[in-house]
């Protein structure tokens, strides 16, 4: 074999590798990705019913409710035009409270969303981008749905 096809053998192979590691490195990181979805989201049925996903909005006021076993807790999460009802067994974030901003992530389960973790919002001011963005939405939606309630009279 003369040095010219070594030398292109050894880039073919070397490319070949390269092509392979970004493949895995690409698959791992897509296994992995977590989305954020509102609860309009996830009623219109974008968001994926076979791996977790982020649900985010505020915590409905009157929704939260224990069971016995003191660790799990049902509240719904609403961004003002949909509302997703959720289940949490675990310790909630000190800063969890009805009214406030919630960001939970699991999975759906036959409508109820099944929450593995919970952050709520660390202080009066913030608010995560993806919870605001979709809380305006909802808004938007609602208002849209009530002023065309009131105009088929």
């Amino acid at each position: 074999m003369k040095a010219r096809h070594k030398r292109l053998a050894f880039i073919g192979v070397g490319l070949a590798g390269l092509a392979i590691i970004a493949a895995l490195l690409l698959n791992v990181f897509n296994s992995n990705m977590v989305f954020f979805f509102s609860p309009t989201d996830v009623k219109e049925g974008k968001a994926p019913v076979d791996r977790e996903f982020r649900l985010g909005g505020l915590v409905e006021e009157g929704s939260l409710s224990r069971e016995d076993d003191g660790l799990t807790v049902n509240f719904n999460v609403t961004d003002g035009a949909e509302t997703i009802r959720v289940t949490y067994t675990g310790i909630l974030p000190d800063l969890f409270r009805e009214g406030q901003g919630v960001v939970a992530q699991g999975k759906l389960e036959g409508g109820v969303f099944m929450a593995s973790e919970v952050l709520a919002k660390h202080d009066e001011n913030y608010m995560p981008p993806e919870v605001a963005e979709a809380l305006e939405k909802g808004k938007a939606r609602a208002a849209q749905q009530s002023g065309a309630g009131g105009v088929a009279q």
